[in-house]
């Protein structure tokens, strides 16, 4: 939990960061949530879930006078969404006593006027805060949720209950501020038929059985992390306990017919991901990290501490694509989860980077054609994507179609702009921004300008033009280079030039490479820019071959043509 004084120090670069263009989601700059205790309880005679979410949070500004949190109400047909039944606050805003985040349902506080519509709950507040203030805020509410939490069978046809809240999907069965920019610690209390094994995020503190057949299962998540990553998952679970790293448990909970192959499909990669990303990026934030087979994604989700994998993931089919998908989201506990992207605009620093990391962890597990062979498939990826939305941009000033959000781009493109990133400031000092990036914005939030700022200041060289070109601008540069042997001159002459259609331009850092009959080669820099270059580079002999980037460092599509001797 955040103290008083790091809340307003956020508060502060907020403010300097204001100008800068957001995504349209309505921040409320006065509060800050410091934790959520979500209490559920599940059926099997319904999939209606009952809740009672308390909320705890501090006024970082005076004169507040309303609380807004997000939860997706009864839709047109009135079988799905949620109904609020009563909003209660305690603390220095309620009449009643303040009391800890830990509510016993009695001893709510004061009830308060509040008003559920548009899929918001506003409540009102007692009186207008002032800055220090605490209050805790409990909703007690019903329904069927719309999205995002699955109720139904898994593949073995069991019954479940598996939560999916990317990207804001969480307000449909749990009142949140539901962005990524104000980061709570939370507590997931759930109570649930005895059958059922619950997992959630961070480490369980109490597992009981009750007289009337269901269980109390409660789980505490101890570092502060965005909505999109609580979870929460109830089903006939297998749970292997795979030893420890770094004292933080590491678990593995599958589906009980299929414990034999997803025992085995784990634990290998997870532990060589966890080693080489704290080696290298900087220490594992949470206090477990559990995979967990799961009905509700095809791929994987990163949930911090618990995280969620299609069903196929433990039954031993493609174990090569599931390997890559164990180590993508393992670096996002890293980045995504401990270093969240302040605005939806900004998702390239969470799907980008758990790319690029995961292409780098096949570099050291598996060596460098294996890297590059990744690179080159993202490569063609982004080829397509751009044939059909040549405009596309990463970085979408002021986002509110939450569909760009989730596009390809924001993963390979992201993961390009990475590693030509990398290329461009050398490799020691790349990583030495890394870690100074995450450690500076560990468990906290960051934009692409902070991202930019921390390069700029580890590498001493100015990168806006890269960022601009690379985040801001749509296409993909396409290069026609033409040369020539001139034996009078004993020098290879080469034409280059940007031929992309639309209007974008590009600065292009390129390497030319001679491959001499000798078996010897010979690189020369080239700074490519939008005008074009003509070079001459100076050979003793024909070249067998020109090749342009041919290290692959540069996201380009390139036509090489030799020109026939005048």
């Amino acid at each position: 939990m955040r103290s008083f004084s790091s809340m307003m120090i956020a508060l502060t670069m907020l403010a300097a960061a204001s100008f800068a263009p957001a995504d349209t989601y309505p921040r409320q700059p006065g509060v800050d949530v410091q934790q959520y205790v979500f209490r559920l309880t599940l059926r099997d005679d319904t999939d209606k879930i009952e809740g009672v979410t308390t909320v705890d949070l501090v006024f970082v500004a005076a004169g507040v006078t309303e609380v807004l949190l997000d939860l997706i109400g009864t839709q047109g047909d009135d079988t799905t969404g949620m109904t609020v039944t009563g909003v209660w606050i305690a603390g220095a805003l309620a009449a009643g006593p303040a009391t800890s985040a830990r509510l016993p349902v009695a001893d709510r506080g004061t009830q308060a006027p509040f008003e559920h519509a548009g899929d918001r709950l506003r409540i009102q507040l007692v009186a207008p805060s002032k800055i220090g203030q605490r209050a805790f805020i409990t909703v007690a509410y019903h329904g069927t949720p719309a999205a995002a939490l699955r109720i139904g069978p898994n593949t073995h046809g069991d019954r479940t209950f598996f939560s999916d809240n990317w990207p804001n999907k969480a307000r449909n069965w749990l009142p949140i501020i539901d962005h990524p920019y104000d980061k709570a610690t939370s507590q997931m209390v759930v109570i649930a038929p005895a059958h059922y094994q619950v997992v959630s995020n961070g480490l369980l503190i109490e597992e009981t059985d009750r007289p009337d057949g269901s269980r109390l299962t409660h789980w505490k998540q101890s570092v502060p992390i965005a909505p999109w990553l609580y979870v929460m998952g109830a089903a006939r679970f297998a749970v292997h306990q795979d030893g420890q790293f770094h004292g933080a448990p590491i678990q593995t909970w599958v589906y009980p017919q299929d414990s034999d192959t997803g025992f085995a499909t784990f634990p290998a990669t997870t532990f060589g991901a966890l080693e080489f990303f704290s080696e290298t990026i900087g220490p594992f934030a949470y206090e477990k990290l559990a995979n967990i087979q799961s009905a509700s994604v095809g791929g994987g989700m990163e949930a911090a501490s618990a995280i969620f994998y299609g069903e196929e993931s433990a039954t031993g089919a493609r174990p090569d694509r599931w390997r890559n998908v164990i180590v993508h989201e393992i670096a996002h506990q890293w980045f995504g989860n401990s270093v969240t992207e302040a605005d939806w605009d900004d998702v390239w620093l969470s799907e980008g980077f758990a790319t690029y990391f995961t292409l780098l962890y096949r570099e050291h597990a598996n060596g460098r054609d294996d890297f590059v062979a990744g690179l080159r498939q993202a490569r063609e990826r982004i080829f397509a994507f751009y044939d059909t939305q040549p405009d596309y941009r990463i970085v979408h000033d002021n986002l509110d179609d939450m569909s760009k959000v989730t596009t390809g781009m924001q993963y390979q493109k992201g993961a390009w702009t990475l590693h030509m990133l990398r290329g461009i400031v050398g490799t020691e000092t790349f990583w030495r921004a890394i870690r100074t990036y995450y450690r500076t914005y560990r468990d906290a939030n960051a934009s692409s300008a902070d991202f930019r700022r921390v390069m700029e200041e580890t590498s001493g060289m100015e990168l806006g033009w890269f960022f601009d070109q690379w985040l801001r601008q749509g296409g993909v540069p396409e290069i026609a280079a033409r040369w020539r042997y001139d034996a009078d001159a004993a020098v290879v002459r080469l034409q280059l030039s940007q031929v992309q259609p639309g209007s974008a331009r590009f600065r292009l850092p390129l390497t030319v490479r001679l491959q001499l009959a000798d078996g010897s080669s010979l690189d020369t820099r080239v700074d490519l820019g939008p005008s074009g270059t003509a070079i001459s580079i100076s050979a003793e002999q024909p070249p067998i071959s020109v090749q342009i980037d041919p290290d692959t460092w540069v996201l380009a599509r390139t036509h090489l043509e030799q020109e026939e001797r005048p």
